[in-house]
């Protein structure tokens, strides 16, 4: 190979998304060093050598905007990935358009990203509104008849994309005739330690039994902690963070029962047309960088390079204007899940959203819907952990309000 091809962009190896970005890193540095140990990009008939050109954004939308403005234009890259989080993306995305360059969107789900007519993004993500609507069809088919849900969410762009997503769902008449009803929408900070009284109130004089929680994993983590603290009694609890593994380290025992969604499990049942099985890549990722936790950040980014690789071989040249006409026409499967978006938006349209469950100090994937095909009310194993630990988790969470509030 005598061909270099670089991929440049900033992640946020310092700051507040460090954590996820250097997951991000680790995942795409995988990548190039697989791709390049099996004999590089073949495009065209030529060979490439796949070099990464990685800045750290420190988390600062001004970095972020310098470092795009260099690899888009004064040195040039020969692709351009996103940064982490949805923040970031929206600084170097118009830029990367401006300079008519594809941005391969692995690490932002905002829906709003899609709608400001950015025609050379491809998203790798399922987007927020899509979060919780297999938690809505979810919470339908259980056995109470009535299904009064509270939504609190923070006052931020993703939080209320996410909220929108699940309320439109809870709307829809699959799940309104089996009486899914939104009684209580609250925006705002919570504090555990002296939480709003209004909400409180309000949640005991709706009848509240369903809490979902949107936003940030520190907005998620001190709801969560405000209703288990405190002993009201819920018998369902979701929030975004319980998708994430520091969620658990977060809340310990409490955990136990909350249900979330994620973009990614190691143990969900994909055979993928493009590259390794989830095992194998978290078996090699623990092999490449031991040091850094394997969650979705880093499957996320590996597979943005696998859908990369194929979408240029198949373009048969590195021309940014034909590698996107190839991305619109791409249904296939990585690790990650299905990948097909939407041919004017970029939107990502064909990954599923999982859901899953703490139980036992770990993650479970629920099963969104009960099989209808048994011939009688029956739930698939996601289901009967999830109608068990409710009765598990109701009892052991007054047991903790009474430790936590000696009288």
């Amino acid at each position: 190979m005598n061909r270099k091809l670089t991929i440049g962009m900033s992640l946020s190896l310092s700051g507040s998304y460090a954590a996820m970005g250097r997951q991000a890193e680790a995942g795409l540095a995988l990548f190039v060093k697989d791709i390049n140990a099996g004999g590089g990009l073949a495009i065209g008939g030529d060979r490439y050598e796949v070099a990464l050109e990685c800045h750290d954004d420190g988390s600062d939308r001004g970095r972020c905007a310098e470092i795009y403005r260099s690899l888009c234009f004064e040195n040039r890259a020969d692709l351009i990935f996103g940064p982490y989080s949805s923040r970031l993306v929206r600084i170097a995305a118009p830029i990367a358009e401006q300079a008519g360059m594809v941005t391969i969107n692995h690490g932002g789900a905002a829906d709003d990203l899609y709608e400001h007519k950015l025609r050379m993004m491809v998203g790798v993500l399922s987007p927020a509104s899509d979060y919780l609507k297999g938690f809505a069809r979810l919470i339908s088919t259980m056995k109470f008849l009535r299904k009064r849900i509270a939504i609190v969410a923070a006052r931020n762009t993703f939080a209320r994309e996410v909220a929108a997503g699940f309320e439109s769902a809870c709307a829809e008449r699959f799940a309104w005739r089996r009486g899914v009803r939104v009684r209580l929408k609250f925006n705002g900070n919570v504090d555990p330690d002296d939480p709003p009284a209004h909400l409180i109130a309000a949640i005991a004089r709706n009848r509240i039994n369903v809490l979902v929680s949107v936003g940030s994993f520190g907005h998620d983590v001190k709801v969560m902690r405000m209703i288990v603290g405190r002993g009201i009694n819920l018998p369902v609890l979701a929030c975004v963070a319980a998708g994430v593994v520091g969620f658990g380290d977060e809340m310990g025992e409490r955990a136990e029962g909350i249900v979330g969604p994620s973009q990614w499990e190691q143990d969900a049942e994909i055979d993928p047309e493009l590259g390794p099985s989830s095992n194998e890549f978290v078996r090699r990722m623990r092999e490449h960088r031991p040091d850094v936790v394997c969650d979705y950040p880093a499957a996320q980014a590996y597979a943005a390079g696998l859908l990369t690789a194929t979408a240029l071989k198949n373009a048969e040249s590195l021309d940014q204007n034909r590698l996107r006409a190839v991305f619109s026409d791409l249904r296939t499967s990585t690790l990650f899940g299905g990948f097909a978006i939407d041919r004017i938006t970029g939107r990502q349209v064909g990954h599923q959203m999982l859901l899953v469950q703490w139980h036992g100090g770990r993650k479970v994937i629920l099963e969104p819907e009960p099989r209808l095909d048994v011939g009688a009310l029956e739930f698939p194993s996601g289901w009967r952990l999830l109608m068990s630990s409710f009765q598990l988790f109701k009892m052991s969470r007054g047991k903790q309000a009474q430790d936590d509030n000696p009288r």
